[in-house]
């Protein structure tokens, strides 16, 4: 099976490891894996602050470039969630405001055929042991565009809890938002540290090593807090606990 990789900005800019480690997870799973360098920003920071219309030319640029993709990964609930849930919405509104179907014509081919990564590894690939050895204890929370968006449900829990050596412990309040939420953290800041520091906590009393998740824009608003606490856990987004195997935690 050929996918393509959709890295997304945060993980590109700020977190190229993440994308490093889906390559080598699906490569060892027997996939082949591209990378479209013409892939931009799916749009939706302009979409959710507001500005709809802007993110529509970087939606078609998405559906040019991934469109011949038999499949498309991306390792983050929310940019998934972006183009399975709101592309359609941006085609229907295109529409009722009277530019014709071409928009909704243009993205419809690749919202079936994205995936995030545990809902392509559990649904397409048909695994939950992806060969991973990981000797550290985990707690695990569920990002919002994850969670209620996509519904990944315990897709994500099932993978970890067949990693060798990993313990997994139960976060508190587990389905309580961190806080970020994009511009949420700019523009409610004190409310948005509140919940950062809610989340940071519960999951310090685990005595886990480390919190995981499944989206690195929801890591690197809870590794500042957990800076800022000092606390000892550290923040690893999921695809790099599976993509560890004992040959490279020997080296």
């Amino acid at each position: 099976m050929r996918v393509a990789l959709f890295l997304t900005c945060v993980n590109d800019t700020l977190y190229p490891d993440t994308g490093r480690a889906v390559v080598a997870l699906l490569t060892r799973l027997g996939v082949e894996v591209d990378f479209p360098t013409a892939q931009t920003c799916c749009g939706q920071p302009h979409y959710n602050t507001g500005y709809r219309h802007e993110a529509e030319p970087l939606a078609r640029r998405f559906a040019e470039v991934f469109g011949a993709c038999d499949a498309i990964v991306t390792p983050s609930g929310s940019c998934g969630a972006m183009v399975r849930e709101l592309y359609p919405r941006m085609g229907e509104r295109a529409r009722a405001e009277g530019r014709g179907d071409t928009l909704a014509a243009a993205l419809a081919p690749v919202v079936p055929k994205t995936y995030e990564l545990t809902e392509f590894l559990v649904d397409v690939l048909g695994v939950t042991d992806v060969g991973a050895y990981f000797p550290h204890t985990v707690t695990y929370h569920p990002t919002c565009h994850g969670l209620r968006n996509l519904g990944l449900g315990d897709r994500p829990r099932r993978l970890l809890e067949a990693v060798e050596g990993l313990e997994l412990v139960e976060l508190p309040g587990a389905e309580e938002c961190c806080g970020f939420g994009g511009t949420f953290a700019v523009k409610n800041a004190d409310v948005s540290a509140a919940m950062g520091a809610d989340k940071v906590r519960n999951a310090a009393s685990t005595g886990a090593e480390v919190l995981c998740a499944a989206d690195n824009s929801c890591l690197m608003h809870l590794g500042g807090t957990m800076a800022r606490l000092r606390t000892d856990l550290r923040p690893v987004h999921l695809a790099e606990i599976l993509a560890s195997t004992k040959e490279a935690a020997a080296v």
